[in-house]
């Protein structure tokens, strides 16, 4: 099973973190999710955002909000991957 990288809006992320994750609710704001898929569902999503803390908050640090997944494996290294390149490239624009 190939899992696959796409695209999550953060109602969707959210969703999928309350039906999974024990005991983190959903989160207010974000920079940007994205979600792995197995090619019929969703197992894992991640949702990327602001610093909590105003010291690190210094408009380019990105800080994983939430990483929530079913237990698929290898879904956690691939969605911090993802964000990593994603965050990369928002950098570097």
């Amino acid at each position: 099973m190939a899992l696959e990288i796409v695209p999550i809006t953060l109602k969707e992320a959210n969703q999928f973190v309350r039906d999974h994750h024990r005991h983190h609710g959903p989160v207010t704001g974000h920079k940007f999710s994205i979600a792995a898929s197995d090619g019929e569902k969703i197992v894992g999503t991640v949702i990327v955002g602001r610093p909590v803390s105003r010291h690190l908050d210094d408009g380019w640090t990105l800080e994983v909000s939430r990483l929530c997944t079913d237990g698929t494996r290898n879904a956690c290294s691939m969605l911090y991957a993802a964000a990593w390149r994603a965050a990369r490239h928002k950098r570097s624009r």
